[in-house]
């Protein structure tokens, strides 16, 4: 029963919300979060009005390979759409321990670990491992994952420069412990830098330090038949743990950490995001098991995402366009400030291009960019657009 006398009180929380810079400037440019009503290949469709996309991480193409996509419908006719709860709780099926053991095997780990999201798995890579009396030595552009899990366990952190070793290695000598864990990235996705892995392992050997290294972007693109940017540099035995996400090269959704055996069974005992989240459904556990062969069968993919970076690196260049050294398919346009970004990015869109928006405080301040990244399924024809693009943005600021 109401009573009209007791006057409801609202949180204050809703002042917040409601005066929020961040949110309002979000919605007023309308930068993000947009919904596209249809896709074919890199063609995507809004409001009646086509774009090729620019900032997919579908570095391989594969997102509608018809293998994948089959792989997945029978999956979901033969277990269903979930396995509704925790591996913990209900148990894993046939189908996890498979491609557990598939992607295990093609790194050259013992073992692995899948997740329902590559956020999950790149943050149980950290929880799964580091303790409080620890010290992680993190790189200050680690994705947002890993920072979650270095906050969620509880370990003190030094943050060094980004891929910078001599810098890493000068904290260490004045904050060294007992345990030492390196946080790198194999490739780091706003950036497209490769991580400087040898020296930042010969420093992790010297002081004995544990190697955790989040290869979402580096999978599918460097190292034999894209087994990444450990393999790529002959050093998968110096990195202790692996993770990535299944949503960039291998076109689906979810992630896994690889390892030792051990150190998996550690992880399944001490991160919580192992214990309490949902396991990866059937289809995506399909969709990764049928990409990963593809990945090894048909090399073909590969190569035409270089052939494809080439020309893309080299219209940048003809430009002059600032792509801050990128060494991979993920490519930013630096600007510098945030009107030019906008400016920019909206000159993209009115010449049928889609591409993101990053400005400070997501990257360091100066470096205010557009984020790009080119796929094994741009065609020719997309190429020629976006260099009409490109050039037409240029003129715009």
């Amino acid at each position: 029963m109401a009573f009209p006398f007791i006057k409801s009180q609202k949180s204050p929380l809703w002042k917040r919300i409601r005066s929020d810079d961040s949110t309002r400037l979000r919605l007023k440019y309308d930068t993000y979060y947009h919904i596209f009503d249809r896709q074919e290949g890199t063609r995507v469709f809004k409001d009646g009005k086509e774009f090729i996309m620019l900032s997919s991480n579908d570095y391989l193409g594969l997102s509608h390979h018809p293998k994948i996509k089959e792989a997945g419908i029978e999956a979901i006719k033969k277990w269903g759409s979930s396995t509704t709860g925790a591996r913990l709780a209900n148990g894993g099926r046939i189908f996890h321990q498979e491609l557990e053991e598939k992607l295990a095997d093609f790194l050259g780990k013992e073992a692995c670990h899948v997740y329902s999201a590559g956020y999950l798995a790149c943050a149980s890579a950290i929880t799964g491992f580091a303790e409080r009396k620890d010290l992680i030595l993190a790189d200050k552009n680690l994705h947002s994952s890993l920072w979650s899990g270095i906050q969620l366990s509880g370990a003190r952190c030094e943050r060094f420069a980004h891929n910078n070793p001599s810098h890493a290695a000068e904290i260490l000598g004045y904050k060294e412990t007992d345990n030492n864990i390196f946080v790198l990235e194999g490739v780091y996705s706003m950036e497209g830098h490769i991580a400087k892995l040898p020296e930042f392992v010969k420093i992790a050997q010297e002081y004995k330090a544990f190697v955790i290294l989040d290869d979402a972007h580096g999978f599918g693109v460097l190292g034999e038949n894209g087994r990444g940017t450990a393999n790529h540099f002959g050093m998968t035995e110096q990195v202790d743990v692996l993770c990535a996400s299944f949503s960039k090269s291998l076109a689906g959704a979810g992630g896994f950490v690889a390892s030792t055996k051990e150190g998996i069974d550690y992880m399944r005992s001490h991160s919580k995001q192992t214990i309490f989240s949902a396991a990866l459904s059937p289809a995506s556990c399909a969709c990764a098991q049928a990409a990963l062969e593809i990945m090894q069968n048909e090399p073909e993919h590969q190569e035409r995402l270089f052939k494809n970076l080439e020309r893309y690196r080299g219209i940048l260049a003809n430009l002059e366009l600032d792509t801050w050294e990128s060494e991979t398919p993920a490519i930013p346009i630096v600007l510098g400030e945030k009107e030019k970004v906008y400016y920019f990015w909206k000159a993209l869109l009115e010449k049928g291009i889609y591409a993101i928006i990053s400005i400070a405080p997501g990257v360091p301040p100066g470096k205010d960019l557009i984020r790009t990244a080119i796929s094994a399924s741009h065609t020719e024809e997309d190429l020629d657009r976006i260099e009409e693009a490109m050039t037409y943005a240029k003129s715009k600021i």
